[in-house]
């Protein structure tokens, strides 16, 4: 059974909880939006369900409120940055806007951020770019949890490890691909779990290497493995964000044993880029109108109504969730009432925020 709740009292909800953790009224505000806004967008993966094991890792010690990113190098055009184990949601916020002033300024940064906590969706700090009228690159690697395969393996080695890129357009919305580089992000098999539901082939394979569509197997034990998408492709795509994210920005790679610690680490690597500097600002807009009319005239195929770019389907489903409310399962809204018990702020209270009262 799913509750639907405005985005404005769920706000409201989630950062009474923040709150509670410790954080800043802005850092509680500020990290309620990027979840409610994750919902809003269709990706309940990265929205306040990540709630729950946010506060487990401020209690374990894993993520520390009121960071702030410190700066280990800053030439203009690179910038090196320490998270402090910050809430990501806060510590990218602050990072892009450092990446952003100085391509702005020199045409291009080169940005590594390193030892961040979760920073949420990635298309948000792209969205952060375009905005400005940049593009915006991003490899993330993730130590939390070992939870996908190698191609031609049965044994999970690394993270979800998501990639992103945002492209300013001339005369409508960006395009906005963000992904992660196994089959499903993590966080939507466990929106499948706690829903009941299976998940589709080619996304998992169980403890001993074989095909399975029970996502259980990606949130209790005994774990399977989660696949790359597109085989050796997303794999080779996974691995580069591991060196990039990971090694190159200082913040670690991902070489454990299983760990029952909550909380997770992000490391991103980021290029942002302002095409008004290349002195390719006319041929670049021509271009990209021609050759997305080009893109747009193909016939949709069976089941499709028209062919969209990346951006489109989450535009379209903030419309609607913005009319019609945002939809939480009855298992995670008591992960997160539950995760409210243990900072000791009354669910009572919780719950009648996020009724509007």
């Amino acid at each position: 059974m799913e509750t639907f709740f405005t985005a404005q009292a769920l706000t409201r909800a989630i950062e009474a909880i923040v709150a509670a953790g410790g954080s800043e009224p802005a850092e509680a505000r500020l990290v309620a939006d990027n979840l409610v806004t994750a919902n809003l967008l269709g990706h309940d993966s990265h929205g306040v369900g990540m709630i729950p094991r946010y506060i487990d890792a401020v209690l374990e010690g894993g993520l520390l409120p009121n960071q702030h990113p410190k700066a280990t190098l800053d030439t203009g055009t690179l910038l090196a940055l320490d998270g402090c184990k910050g809430y990501g949601q806060s510590i990218g916020r602050e990072a892009m806007q450092m990446a952003i002033e100085r391509a702005k300024h020199s045409g291009c940064c080169i940005m590594t951020l390193g030892n961040s906590h979760h920073l949420g969706r990635i298309g948000h700090w792209a969205e952060m770019a375009v905005a400005e009228g940049l593009v915006s690159i991003h490899f993330v690697n993730v130590i939390s949890h070992a939870r996908v395969a190698p191609h031609g393996g049965r044994d999970a080695r690394f993270g979800t490890n998501p990639c992103c890129i945002g492209v300013p357009l001339p005369g409508e919305p960006p395009f906005l691909l963000d992904y992660a580089t196994s089959a499903v992000a993590q966080g939507k098999l466990r929106v499948a779990h706690n829903k009941g539901e299976k998940v589709p082939p080619g996304r998992l394979i169980d403890p001993e290497g074989n095909p399975t569509t029970d996502p259980r197997y990606a949130v209790v034990p005994p774990f399977g493995a989660m696949l790359a998408f597109g085989e050796h492709k997303g794999y080779g795509m996974a691995i580069a964000s591991e060196l990039l994210g990971g090694a190159l920005t200082g913040g670690g790679t991902w070489h454990y044993e299983e760990s029952s610690k909550q909380r997770v680490l992000n490391g991103m690597f980021t290029i942002v880029l302002d095409p008004r500097q290349l002195g390719t600002a006319a041929a670049f807009e021509r271009e990209a109108r021609l050759f997305l009319d080009w893109l747009r005239k193909s016939r949709p195929a069976p089941g499709f109504d028209r062919v969209r770019i990346a951006g489109e389907p989450e535009r379209e489903m903030r419309e609607r969730r913005s009319r019609d409310g945002i939809p939480v399962d009855e298992a995670t809204w008591n992960e997160i009432v539950t995760a409210a018990d243990k900072l000791e702020l009354a669910r009572s209270r919780v719950e009648a925020l996020a009724r509007g009262e």
